[in-house]
């Protein structure tokens, strides 16, 4: 992924309006993300732990979701994999769930996903972080199919928020 300034993430946003995507919490640190691993950005609110929020390049743009996600992490002893990256975690995948675009969303539609707490799935994929014995099942998947699957995972959720 490209890197992205925080002017294009706020315009990127598709299921907020314009001045919920100025109000709310971009990361400082854009400089320092590892944006040659990601094929998302994405981050929780500090300020508003149940607000997530993520954005992909689509079509050749920026798209950017605003989530809520449900409690943290399922219980510890329960293990649950993300629908993204398909990373298995004890307490780390949450219910994420995003307003529609447009109408849809205006009249309360929503989609939902189990997806990383730390919406971390491209470091998972890639091996760049670490989430315990057992949590990357064996595969023969090379890494760029593995990265592809992740890819058209976010990218099938994403064209549900935006009703395509």
């Amino acid at each position: 992924m490209e890197s992205l300034t925080e002017q294009e993430i706020r315009a990127a946003f598709v299921n907020c309006t314009k001045g919920e995507a100025k109000r709310l919490a971009v990361p400082r640190d854009l400089a320092e993300r590892p944006w040659e691993d990601l094929d998302y950005l994405g981050w929780r609110d500090p300020q508003a732990p149940d607000r997530a929020y993520l954005v992909t390049v689509l079509d050749g743009r920026p798209r950017a979701v605003q989530l809520r996600a449900g409690a943290r992490g399922f219980s510890q002893t329960r293990k649950s994999m993300c629908s993204m990256c398909l990373t298995t975690h004890s307490g780390g995948v949450s219910l994420m769930v995003a307003p529609k675009a447009g109408k849809a969303g205006q009249q309360g539609n929503s989609v939902g996903a189990y997806i990383c707490d730390d919406l971390a799935c491209s470091l998972y994929v890639r091996g760049k972080r670490d989430a315990g014995a057992g949590a990357r099942l064996h595969e023969t998947l090379t890494l760029e199919e593995k990265v592809q699957r992740t890819v058209t995972n976010l990218t099938a959720f994403v064209a549900k928020v935006l009703g395509s």
